[in-house]
């Protein structure tokens, strides 16, 4: 072994790079044809994984970790860390008693070397690099459990370290089963004469260094073979000797014996290895000499090999393919040569081991048998060595190949090979080894691929393999990528297929019935034979009656007889299909489509397509298309040729004269079919006619049905504004106006227009080339209609010449001159010859001539430097007034004069002239383009482009397209440069933070930036440092999550991707896979947080002393270096002197004085900068002078003080007598006020409880609706997020009552069709497991036994079960009854008066459904009246006074937290208010002046909707309120408008008292048309408004005292609220707490006693226990949850303020409910003391409650089953079970393994094979439960 030495190649690659990529992986694209399935991610590097025989366990071996995965997921069962540990290659393992050690012991990691299962034993063989390689033999049920500990014997050799490095074996063979005696595999005093190992000899090690690439079985061929002979195969590289230039590795196979069952009695163990060994070498191709990995098929063995590269260098990779049969020919043939006929060039002993007997090959007389032929013999004790390698041709090469696994499909060879980079290619070879088709994917970027990869024992489709840091599964085939049989059979995938009866591509065991013939048709029968059909006809003429066709059907389709079979003609349009006969199906028989369902046609198109399928057993399998054509049609699509169109259409349409029309009965026509026989117009060009002007026209026809006129002539007139106007001409029949003569060729006039489009002479004259008759007028300057004949000649002016550039080109020519201008000529043919630069000609061209406007020409050669004006000569000649000159453009130099090969390098060329001529180009080597050019006078700029190799280039600058200019330049490539690592690779959000990139090369970087992909806000610009560094800011991050993974980076040197040249592209590559991936990663971590030592804000310091800051960190993932801290005071830097985990020390040594007393302490990291505290500067002196000033003062104060209260004593006694006084007249005016408002509730409430109409007025909830609310409540529902109960939605119309929407009440099961069966039938199967009590209970403990199912969990699952099983309830009663007794005998041994105080298990929450539901028939029939009462009772009187629009606070309350502590006096108004809604027009509403219009509005709508559910209501926003002031002056009264009062800058809202609406006034309310939202609330808040109308009243009332106010003054006004409603609550208690006659508690009785029975049999005697059991199950398990929640029984508004009034009477029925004495004093809260003097009332109405139900009969077990039958039966088939069994069983197939594991504990269930069925559930659900329903 190899402490923590020499890794394998494949991991040396990936070293640096792996931790930067772990979470970076590119999952393969949709074309991959691979697919990973699942992932495990190690920390540390992976040496070894292993599969247990059934694939149901990996084992993963890496350094200091060992990982037990679960397959299929990998999901992490067992960790077991198992180094670092001390060590010293010297010293023994500490198990030996001679373990001290004198050698200095280090921290060592571990390697892992053997990972070896072994089912049999179940054992797994783990041998690490520590302990002079130390192994052990490990459980694999649990690989942290060691199954054998270290055995009891020890080396012969006793010294205190071992020697065994002079004694190690090259090879050495062990057996697992070594005679039963498992000790034996430890032994590691070995002896060298063993024949079961070989040794090298000393002098042969340089040579002989021999490296294990991997060892395995084959069974032997015959005749040693099938009787369970094997061979063992070692995969051997010689590596080459580092001292030895001409030594070259070479790759080895070894073959060694096992000894046939039966024959030995250790049976499995080799034969010796001196008997059997022989080694031969392995050879692919030229140069491909050292072998990576082997894999053996079933004939070939294949292996990787790679051909020697230098050091960094990537290497190139070949596989190849060994028979077997030659390995074992030559075997033979080898001892042959050895033994019997001696052959020194074949075969040699193996004279590198010390074993063996024998100095070489000789004759001896003797004949082998085949078996010693193929494995040796006793008496011939010698290891052979084959001297000729078997050779073999690559197959494949590749850069950087690192493994290989075979599997064989079909007629297909699939090879899957792993790559340096993380790739997996997957390569198709046929039957002759050649390739087919070729597909890859990314696994890990950067990681290289194991050796080793292993399919899934259980499963082959998947492949397991590992990389530098993952484990991964990869699936073998992405089938379901190709959608078409076409593009599945064409991509020559062996493992794909079409499945016919399901119409898609899969792989053979995914498709039913795949094994029948014609089910699945794979790649290797072709293309051809993908299912199609033949429609015959394909065309069918619309007028004809069609009653069948006939499908001729082609490809591989199976037999349809006995099918269920229909032709699909789309839009759920079938018809019957049928197939003649029982054996043929190649032919098919369908009703046509029905006339009345024929498809409309496309406008402007006399055909139409329809799509026809044959359907079998409901799915379409096969299309085509057919065609109906209409031949009428024809005709009118085509009007102005259709007789043409009618003939040549490809229908059969045939062309009737008579009719002049198209059809499609040939008796109907009387033509020839022939298109040439058409009445048509013969077209004739005609010449264009000036606007205006009239002209005769004469058309010629052919094959008119008139042979006399054979010419038509007509007279016309026609005009245009237009310079020109092509009009079409066409003669239409007179009696038919829709039918025309044929116009094969469209015959066209021109009209032009002389006025229009011509602006000088030249233009006008230069119309005469195209026909027009122009004349130019030069006194009008005006282009006419020339109407003289003949034609005046007329000579236009000079040319004038206005503009020319460019000004300068280069004495070579070339450049394109442009000259703009008028009069340039009336014709191309004018100027041809008439441009030149002084005596050089310049050639126009003719593509850009613009008549008499712009002329360009190409300069000619200049014979010297000079410059002239440019001349235009047509007729008469123009010059230019600008002078062109040509000059000679020299390049002097360029810089930088070198770069990276990815180009990029922006490059400055200086020289003179440079800015000359119309086109420049810089070329590299003339062939690629420096790009992005810019240029001035004396300098090109340019970018380099990308070249393949390093090298110096020539740089040619080209002016039009010439020759080079000084073409002795050059720029040199160099090597990209290389960023091997970032440091760090954690930031803040923030941003700002250094990251350091290390590499080399960076001198010739010009700019880099950096980009943090996903997250990243900006990219930041780096700088660059030295050839080795350079620095970046790490950008600020958004959309960050807690805990994301890392996000990919990428660095832009020169503007191009870094990519690292060993994982760049080759021209072995595929696109795809050449993708570029990110290198590195950086992690985004919370900002740090800071603060001073105590957290104070401020900070005292005099000026002149030292100052020192101490400041606290809280603990953080960053990692933060001490010079990344920067301390700031003002603007003054706080030198840091300490840095620890938590404390940072600074101290400032100058001066902080300043003019300003307060300077901020920050402190910044990065971009992040947090201000902690302020440092407040005090004096010196002045400091003492003003301390005994105010000493001073205040000793005086004192004295003063002394006296005054020596004459206030006196006054106070008199005051005090006075304050007795007030507080009497306050005593009684609080009486007087609570008996008035006593009288007015009561009053109120009376007329209140006389209008409630008690069938309809109280608004109680469905019971379904009841149950929801209760069962899933929102701070706890599974629904919370997904489902939204909108029990106060809006609704446009008034009284549309808005429906709750539960999943758990819909009425049918919403999945998709195709996922129905399996799922109906899982969800059947799981709902007798759940009926099946065994199962259930331990369904239940095992998953409240799991740490991650959380009380929200639960209490979930309990409601879950609670609808399920809703309809038996009597089974789900008997299972609570089993899982409380659980839960008693859990409490009963601890605490029992505990139990049922909170929900914090499954039956906990079940016993409160259980309650709810038998509960529910009293509470609607006895308590919901006294409870909807005393809700309407809180309400009334909260309205009675002012209320704070904003807080809600009120003058009236049961809250102390809700009270207004201000006296603000609110008078009352009737207002007479009409409203059409709601049942009623108009009533008389009492509100207070104070409200605000909003309030008014709501208690408007409570007088009118008073009997009306709340969830009908209108809502306040969607009314208006008008004021009828007069009878003819209203106003529209809203909380804020234009005459809203401003004060202090802030807004007030409106109130009544703001309008002055007087008592009785007029009000009409009425429904908006949209919504106001500028009075919402938010917004106001938002607005910093401020909202309340209080303000005034305040203001007005401190002002009226003197004295302030102490709030507590008004909390007496709880105490008159308090007497107000005391007699509701009091019926309210007393309806909850009484005995009905006709209707007993009988749920009650039951479990009382029940809790009784449980208590008696555990010896619980003390009545106070009982006691508390029954509160915690009845009253404060169910009641109080009532009575805080209305909402869960009645249809209403709960306001927030209701809220806190009920959970003071909640908390006095839960102290009437308690034993405990209420220890109150003055310091108890108001919400307890309020109700003190009325709980021992209360309490004695519980314990009598309590007696009264001990006292009623028994009930037994019938009756109770009897009563939940009957409570079943009321509410059946109100909610889906089918949607709750769904729920449930995701938490089944959470904790599956958890749940399995229990059933097979127990041995009831075990005996029954619950577990099975639980398992077939998962089966039936497993592909569906979350695909389907995630859709549905």
């Amino acid at each position: 072994s190899n402490p923590g030495g020499r890794m394998a190649p494949w991991e040396r690659g990936a070293k640096v790079l792996a931790p930067l990529l772990l979470l970076l992986a590119l999952l393969g694209g949709p074309s991959a044809g691979l697919e990973v399935q699942h992932k495990f991610l190690s920390p540390t590097l992976t040496n070894n994984f292993a599969l247990d025989g059934l694939g149901s366990k990996i084992y993963l071996a890496a350094v200091n970790r060992l990982y037990q995965l679960s397959g299929p997921n990998l999901t992490l069962e067992v960790e077991e860390q198992v180094g670092p540990v001390p060590d010293n290659p010297l010293c023994h393992a500490p198990q030996l008693p001679q373990a001290s050690c004198e050698h200095p012991k280090v921290l060592t990691n571990n390697y892992n070397k053997i990972l070896q299962p072994d089912p049999e034993q179940g054992i797994v063989v783990v041998c690490g690099s520590i302990y002079q390689g130390f192994c052990q033999l490990r459980s694999m049920a649990n690989i942290s459990a060691v199954a054998v500990s270290f055995p009891p014997f020890f080396p012969r050799n006793q010294s205190l370290e071992d020697h065994r490095f002079e004694n190690t074996p090259e090879i050495a063979i062990r057996a697992l089963n070594a005679r039963g005696d498992l000790a034996k595999l430890f032994t590691f005093d070995l002896n060298p004469s063993d024949d079961n190992i070989f040794k090298i000899k000393q002098g042969a090690k340089a040579r002989h260094k021999l490296s294990f690439v991997r060892a395995f079985l084959q069974p032997a061929p015959p005749p040693r073979g099938p009787g369970g002979a094997a061979y063992a195969y070692l995969a051997l590289n010689s590596e080459a000797n580092a001292g030895d230039k001409e030594s070259h590795s070479h790759s080895l196979l070894a073959r060694i014996c096992l000894a046939e069952p039966g024959r030995n009695a250790s049976a499995g163990e080799t034969k010796k290895l001196t008997e059997s060994y022989i080694q031969l070498g392995l050879q692919c191709g030229a140069g491909f000499t050292r072998l990576v990995s082997v894999f053996p098929a079933t004939e070939l063995l294949f292996g990787v090999f790679e051909r020697a590269a230098p050091p960094g260098a990537r290497q190139l990779s070949a596989l190849c393919a060994f028979r077997f049969a030659d390995i074992e020919r030559s075997i033979r043939q080898a001892r042959n040569s050895c033994f019997v006929e001696p052959d020194s060039g074949l075969v040699t002993v193996l004279d590198s081991v010390v074993q063996g007997t024998g100095p070489a090959c000789e004759k001896r007389n003797i004949q082998l048998q085949p078996e010693q032929l193929d494995c040796g013999a006793a008496h011939l004790q010698h290891p052979l060595a084959i001297l000729q390698p078997i050779k073999a041709t690559p197959m494949f090469k590749y850069q950087g190949l690192t493994s290989v696994a075979v599997s064989s499909v079909s007629n297909y060879t699939v090879v899957f090979l792993g790559t340096a980079n993380g790739r997996l290619l997957k390569i198709n070879l046929n039957s002759a080894t050649k390739i087919i088709s070729r597909k890859s994917v990314s696994v890990a970027y950067g990681e290289s691929v194991h050796p080793i990869m292993q399919f899934d024992p259980s499963d082959s489709s998947y492949l397991y393999l590992m990389t530098s840091y993952q484990m991964t599964r990869v699936k073998v085939a992405a089938c379901d990528q190709y959608t078409t049989c076409t593009e599945c059979l064409a991509a020559a995938d062996a493992y794909c297929g079409w499945c016919t009866m399901e119409t898609r591509c899969s792989l053979q065991h995914e498709c039913v019935n795949s094994t029948e013939p014609n089910f699945w048709t794979s790649a290797s029968e072709g293309v051809q034979q993908c299912p199609s059909m033949t429609i015959m006809p394909s065309e069918i003429n619309i007028d004809n009656d069609n009653k069948a066709m006939i499908i001729q059907i082609n490809g591989n389709i199976p037999s349809l007889s006995g099918m269920e079979m229909s032709c699909d003609y789309g839009n759920n349009i079938y018809t019957v299909a049928k197939v003649p006969g029982n054996d043929v199906n190649y032919f098919i028989y369908c009703n046509f489509l029905p006339r009345e369902k024929y498809p409309t046609f496309p406008p402007n198109q006399d055909h139409v397509i329809v799509q026809t399928a044959i359907r079998v057993n409901g799915k379409n399998i096969v299309w085509a298309n057919f065609t109906i054509y209409d031949c009428k049609r024809t005709g009118h699509i085509y009007p102005k040729t259709a007789c043409t169109s009618c003939l040549s259409t490809k229908w059969k349409c045939y062309w009737c004269s008579k009719k002049y029309m198209c059809v499609s009965n040939y008796s109907d026509s009387e033509s020839s079919p022939s298109t040439t026989d058409c009445p048509r117009i013969v077209p004739a060009s005609l010449e264009p006619m000036p606007t205006g002007a009239s002209q005769d026209i004469m058309i010629s026809l052919a094959n008119a049905a008139f042979p006399k006129n054979l010419f038509i002539s007509f007279f016309m007139q026609l005009h245009t504004s237009e310079k020109s106007h092509i009009f079409p001409v066409n003669l239409q029949l007179k009696d038919k106006p829709d039918r025309f003569i044929d116009s094969p060729q469209m015959m066209t006039v021109e009209v032009y227009n002389c006025a229009t489009g011509s602006t000088d002479c030249s233009q006008c004259l230069g119309r005469e080339d195209m026909g027009h008759r122009c004349i130019w007028s030069e006194s009008s300057s005006i282009c006419r209609l020339n109407t003289e004949s003949p034609q005046i000649p007329v000579i236009c002016p000079a040319p004038e010449i206005r503009k020319i550039e460019p000004l300068s080109g280069p004495l070579e020519g070339g450049t394109l001159l442009t000259i703009r201008g008028r009069n340039l000529g009336r014709r191309f043919s004018d100027v041809v010859n008439a441009v030149k630069i002084g005596s050089v000609r310049c050639a126009p061209l003719w593509d850009r001539y613009m008549v008499s406007e712009a002329i360009v020409c190409q300069t000619g050669e200049a014979p010297f430097i000079f410059s002239d004006v440019v001349t235009v000569n047509v007729s008469r000649e123009g010059k230019s007034k600008e002078r062109y000159s040509y000059v000679l453009p020299e390049v002097q130099s360029i810089a930088p004069g070198a770069g990276p090969k990815a180009g990029g390098t922006k490059v400055t060329i200086r020289g003179s002239n440079l800015s000359v001529g119309s086109d420049l180009r810089v070329l590299v080597n003339s062939t690629k383009q420096c790009t992005d050019l810019t240029r001035t006078a004396t300098t090109i700029t340019c970018t380099m482009p990308a070249v393949e190799l390093t090298m110096a280039v020539r740089l040619c600058v080209q002016f039009e397209n010439k020759s080079c200019i000084n073409d002795n330049i050059t720029f040199k490539y160099e090597r990209n440069p290389t960023i091997t690592d970032i440091n760090p690779t954690r930031s803040q959000i923030s941003g700002g933070r250094i990251i350091t990139l290390e590499g080399h090369g960076f001198l010739m970087v010009q700019n880099v930036s950096m980009v943090v992909h996903s997250i990243g806000k900006e990219q930041t610009n780096c700088k660059v440092h030295t050839d080795t560094m350079i620095t970046c800011p790490s950008p600020a991050a958004s959309n960050l999550t807690v805990g994301s993974k890392p996000a990919p980076v990428d660095f832009y040197i020169n503007g191009r991707l870094y990519m690292d040249d060993r994982l760049a592209p080759d021209e072995f590559m595929y696109p795809e896979e050449a993708q570029h991936t990110s290198k590195f990663g950086l992690e985004y971590y919370a900002d740090p947080q800071f603060f001073t030592a105590k957290k104070e804000k401020w900070i005292k310091h005099h000026p002149g002393e030292p100052l020192t800051l101490v400041i606290h960190k809280e603990p953080d993932n960053l990692s933060l270096e001490n010079d990344e801290y920067q301390v700031k005071i003002g603007l003054i830097s706080c030198e840091i002197q300490i840095v620890s985990d938590k404390v940072i020390h600074c101290s400032v040594n100058e001066s902080l004085s300043t003019s300003e007393r307060q300077l901020p302490v920050t402190i910044q990291v990065g971009k992040f900068n947090q201000t902690i505290a302020m440092l407040h500067l005090g004096g010196g002196e002045t400091a003492i002078i003003v301390s005994i000033v105010i000493c001073s003062v205040l000793l005086l104060l004192s004295v003063v003080g002394l006296f005054v209260f020596c004459t206030k004593s006196r006054r106070a006694e008199r005051y005090w007598q006075k304050t007795l006084l007030q507080m009497e007249e306050m005593e009684s005016q609080i009486r007087e006020e609570i008996r008035k408002g006593f009288a007015e509730l009561q009053t109120d409430m009376t007329d209140l409880t006389k209008e409630l109409n008690r069938s309809q007025g109280i608004p109680f909830l469905e019971y379904k609706h009841f149950v929801t609310r209760t069962f899933f409540p929102k701070c706890s529902s599974l629904y919370e997020e997904r489902y939204v109960l909108p029990s106060q939605q809006l609704n446009s119309q008034v009284g549309c009552q808005v429906q709750e929407t539960h999943p758990l009440l819909s009425g049918e099961w919403k999945i998709p069709e195709n996922c129905r069966p399996n799922m109906e039938e899982g969800i059947a199967l799981f709902s007798t497991l759940l009926n099946n009590k065994h199962f259930l209970i331990i369904f239940v403990h095992a998953l409240e036994q799991q740490k991650d199912f959380a009380v929200r969990d639960r209490c979930n699952l309990a409601s879950l079960l609670t609808i399920a099983l809703h309809g038996k309830l009597e089974y789900y009663t008997s299972i609570m009854k089993d899982l409380l007794v659980d839960l008693i005998d859990a409490s009963a041994s601890k605490n029992p008066k505990l139990m049922l105080r909170r929900t914090e298990s499954v039956v906990e929450k079940m016993l409160t459904n259980w309650m709810s539901i038998c509960m529910y028939s009293f509470l609607r029939e006895t308590v919901g009246e006294p409870f909807f009462l005393l809700l309407c009772a809180i309400k009334q009187q909260i309205n009675k006074g002012s209320i704070d629009a904003i807080t809600g606070k009120a003058r009236y309350t049961l809250n102390e937290e809700w009270l207004l502590r201000e006296n603000i006096e609110a008078k009352p108004r009737n207002l007479n208010v009409s409203f059409q809604g709601c049942g009623m027009d108009s009533l008389s509403v009492r509100v207070m002046d104070t409200d605000t219009l909003s309030q008014v509005k709501e208690k408007i709508l409570e007088a009118f909707c008073k009997n009306v559910p709340y969830s009908q209501w209108p809502r306040v926003e969607d009314v208006d309120l008008e004021w009828f002031a007069t009878s003819t002056d209203s106003y529209v009264l809203r909380d804020l408008d234009d005459t809203s009062v401003m004060e202090d800058g802030r807004k007030k809202l409106n109130t009544l008292a703001h309008y002055k609406i007087p008592e009785g006034a007029s009000l009409a309310m009425s429904l908006s048309d949209k919504k106001d939202t500028t009075l919402s609330r938010g917004n106001l808040l938002f607005s910093l408004f401020h909202t309340d109308e209080l303000i005034e009243h305040k203001k007005s009332h401190r002002q009226s005292h003197r004295k302030k106010v102490l709030p507590e003054i008004y909390l007496t006004r709880l105490l008159s609220t308090k007497g107000t409603l005391q007699k509701f609550l009091d019926d309210l208690f007393k309806a909850i707490l009484c005995m009905r006659e006709d209707k007993p508690p009988v749920a009650i009785k039951y479990f009382f006693d029940f809790l009784e029975e449980q208590a008696e049999k555990r010896g619980i005697s003390d009545p106070d226990t009982l006691h508390i059991w029954k509160t915690n199950s009845l009253p404060l398990r169910f009641w109080v949850n009532i009575l805080k929640n209305p909402q869960f029984v009645f249809d209403i508004d709960k306001t927030d303020h209701i809220d806190a009034c009920l959970s003071v009477i909640a908390q006095a029925f839960i102290d009437a409910c308690s034993i405990s004495d209420l220890q109150l004093g003055k310091d108890s809260p108001t919400n307890k003391l309020l109700y003190a003097k009325e709980i021992p009332e209360y309490r004695k109405i519980v314990q009598r409650y309590y007696k009264q139900i001990h006292d009623m009969p028994p009930l037994s077990e019938q009756e109770m089953n009897a009563h939940l039958a009957e409570e079943s039966r009321k509410y059946r088939n109100e909610f889906n079970t089918n949607v709750a069994m769904a729920e449930i069983y995701k938490y089944a197939k959470r904790y599956r393994t958890q749940i399995v594991n229990a059933l097979d504990s127990n041995p009831t269930t075990r005996r029954t094979q619950l577990q099975h069925k639980f398992e077939q559930v998962i089966a039936l659900m497993e592909d569906n439960i979350y695909e389907c329903c995630s859709e549905a």
